[in-house]
C-alpha cells in the first residue's frame, strides 16, 4: 500500500469510528426520548436501574476510561459523578449502592443530558486530534458497553411500567400478525471436535476468548424456540405445582416467590395475558416464550421430554455456538433485533429445515455455567473487571433478543445471568442427545 492510500484508509477508519460513536450515543437518547422525567427517575427493583442512571453511567464510562486516560489536562465534568455513576469498578473507587440509584434525584435529567453532550464533544475532539489503536479499542469497548445498556434500558423500563396498574404503553400499537401454527422439528448434528470462541479481528469481549477445541457428542437442536402456547400448557397442567420437574434450588425459588406463572403473565377470565412494551395483550401462542428464569427453562425442558417420551434438555453453550456459527449471516438477516421496532419476540414463518430464531427474539438459556475458557486472561487494568469477576453462580445465555442492537451480537457472544433472573428477554430452545448405539 502506498503512503497516500494508507493515509486515506486511516482517515476513512477514523471517520467511521466518529460516525459510529455519534450513532450509538444518539440511539441511547432516542430510547429515552418518549419518557417523562419521572419515568427516567424511578427504580422498580434492585436489579434494575433508572433510565437516567443508564444515560449517566454510559457517559461516565467514556469520561473515566477514555478522557481521563488520554485527554491532555483532563478535568472531570463533576467530580461527584465518579462515585454516583460508577457501577462495579472497584479499581476506580467507591460506588453509590445499586439498590439506591433511584434516590439520585440530583443531578436532574437536564444536567445528565448536558453531561452527555459535554463528554461527547470532548471524546470526538480527542479522537480527531489524537487517533490511536489504543484509543480505538477503548472507544469500541465503550460503544459495546453502551449497547448492552440500551438493552438494559428496555428491560428495566418494561419492569418499571409493569408495576403500574394502568399498564402504560412505551411504544403504541401491537405489531404482531397471525401466523399458522408450526410443529417443532429437530436438526441433528454430528458433534466431534469443534472450535469454540471468538475468531478474527472484529470486536469481542475478553470472555469470548481464547478460541479452543471442545468435544461434542452427537446432538439435536429444536428448529425453533419454545412458544408461549407450549409454555402455557406447562403452566395449565400444574407445572408450578409439581416438584419433580424442578431442580431443588428451583423448587425452593418457586415456593419462596411464590411463582405460579411466568413473569408479566396475568389471568383475565379464562385466558392468559402478558405485559409488553406495547401494553397488556393476550399471549400470542405462536411467539417465542420470554422472561423465563433458568429454573423455569430447565423445568419446562424436563416436563416437555416427559410429555413426548423423548428426553429433552437445554443445549450447552458449545452446542449452541457450533450450530449457530454456520448460520450467522443467513439467520441474522431475518432476526428480530431492536431495530425492527417490535420489542417482542416474533412468530416463526419459515425455518427451511434449519434451526431458526437463533439470533434476536430471545436470549436462550443454556445448561452451561458461566466459567472461563481454557487459557482465559481478563483485560488489563480496571476494564479487566468487566467480565472475569462474575464467573461464578451464573448461567450462560446465547443468541441476542428483540431488545439487542443488531450489530452488537455474534455467534461467540456470551451473556450471563443468575439462575433466578427473568426480567431480561430470556427464553429457551430444546436439545436432545442422539443415541450412538
Amino acid at each position: 500500500m502506498n503512503t497516500a492510500s494508507g493515509h486515506a484508509l486511516k482517515a476513512a477508519n477514523a471517520d467511521e469510528t466518529a460516525r459510529r460513536y455519534a450513532s450509538v450515543r444518539a440511539q441511547t437518547q432516542a430510547l429515552a426520548a418518549p419518557l417523562s422525567e419521572a419515568d427516567c427517575q424511578a427504580q422498580s427493583m434492585p436489579d434494575a436501574s433508572p433510565i437516567k442512571w443508564h444515560l449517566a453511567h454510559t457517559t461516565w464510562f467514556f469520561e473515566t476510561f477514555v478522557l481521563e486516560a488520554h485527554e491532555p489536562e483532563f478535568a472531570a465534568f463533576n467530580p461527584a459523578f465518579r462515585v454516583l455513576f460508577n457501577s462495579y469498578y472497584q479499581a476506580v473507587g467507591a460506588q453509590h449502592p445499586r439498590p439506591q440509584r433511584g434516590l439520585i434525584t440530583r443531578p436532574d435529567l437536564a444536567q445528565v443530558l448536558a453531561y452527555r453532550a459535554a463528554v461527547d464533544e470532548r471524546v470526538q475532539a480527542l479522537w480527531r486530534s489524537s487517533p490511536s489503536g489504543e484509543l480505538a479499542r477503548l472507544l469500541a469497548l465503550g460503544l459495546q458497553h453502551e449497547q448492552q445498556h440500551q438493552e438494559l434500558m428496555l428491560t428495566d423500563l418494561k419492569h418499571l411500567l409493569s408495576c403500574n396498574p394502568l399498564h402504560p404503553v412505551y411504544r403504541a400499537g401491537w405489531p404482531l400478525v397471525n401466523v399458522a401454527p408450526r410443529a417443532m422439528g429437530w436438526h441433528g448434528l454430528e458433534g466431534g471436535l469443534a472450535e469454540i470462541g471468538h475468531a478474527g479481528q472484529d470486536f469481542a469481549f475478553d470472555n469470548e476468548t481464547p478460541r479452543h477445541r471442545h468435544y461434542l457428542r452427537p446432538y439435536a437442536l429444536a428448529d425453533r424456540l419454545v412458544t408461549h402456547g407450549e409454555y402455557a400448557a406447562f403452566v395449565d397442567e400444574g407445572g408450578y405445582e409439581e416438584p419433580r420437574w424442578w431442580l431443588s434450588a428451583g423448587w425452593d425459588w418457586v415456593r419462596q416467590l411464590p411463582a405460579r406463572a411466568p413473569m408479566y403473565w396475568q389471568r383475565h377470565g379464562n385466558a392468559w395475558h402478558t405485559f409488553t412494551l406495547h401494553g397488556m395483550a393476550p399471549i400470542d401462542t405462536h411467539t417465542p416464550m420470554v422472561h423465563l428464569s433458568y429454573f423455569e427453562a430447565e423445568a419446562f425442558a424436563r416436563w416437555y421430554g416427559a410429555q413426548t417420551g423423548q428426553p429433552t434438555r437445554l443445549a450447552t453453550e458449545a452446542e449452541w455456538e457450533h450450530a449457530a456459527s454456520p448460520l450467522q449471516e443467513a439467520v441474522r438477516s431475518t432476526a428480530n433485533f431492536v431495530e425492527s421496532g417490535l420489542l417482542h419476540p416474533a412468530p416463526l414463518t419459515d425455518a427451511n429445515g434449519l434451526p431458526a430464531q437463533m439470533y434476536g427474539d430471545v436470549w436462550e438459556w443454556t445448561q452451561s455455567a458461566y466459567l472461563p475458557y481454557p487459557g482465559f486472561r481478563p483485560w488489563e487494568g480496571a476494564v479487566g473487571e468487566y467480565n472475569g469477576k462474575f464467573m461464578i453462580n451464573q448461567m450462560v445465555l446465547r443468541g441476542g433478543s428483540c431488545a439487542t442492537p443488531r450489530d452488537h451480537i455474534r455467534a461467540s457472544y456470551r451473556n450471563f445471568f443468575p439462575t433466578e433472573a427473568r426480567w431480561q428477554f430470556s427464553g429457551l430452545r430444546l436439545a436432545q442427545d442422539i443415541d450412538q448405539a
